[in-house]
């Protein structure tokens, strides 16, 4: 996947749930918002692609700035990132087919 800055933002055109995320070169990708987990009293937002050919979850903190204004920023500790993903994937069991990446990234497919 190409390497994607850390700045995601939420896109008010669309409905919420829809996040673009823009990579080094400009280029905008589109994730759904999978689901929202919270660990250690803090919620984190689980991205899946719009894109059917990127099989790569992305997982974020959710910060709310204001009553309505959510920044979502990466979660340096990998632990908490982890511990978030298995608990997608038990939530998610039965609609997508996960597997283990290269570099330990998040990799899933739909199921059939």
């Amino acid at each position: 996947m190409t390497d994607m800055h850390n700045n995601p933002e939420m896109n008010e055109e669309d409905v919420e749930d829809v996040v673009v995320m823009t990579d080094d070169e400009g280029n905008e990708f589109l994730y759904d918002i999978a689901a929202r987990i919270e660990k250690n009293d803090q919620e984190y937002v689980v991205l899946v692609p719009q894109d059917e050919e990127d099989d790569e979850v992305v997982i974020l903190k959710s910060i709310l700035v204001d009553d309505e204004t959510e920044e979502l920023v990466p979660e340096e500790d990998e632990d908490i990132t982890d511990a978030v993903f298995e608990e997608f994937k038990e939530l998610f069991a039965d609609e997508f087919n996960f597997t283990d990446g290269e570099d330990d990234d998040a990799l899933f497919t739909d199921a059939e």
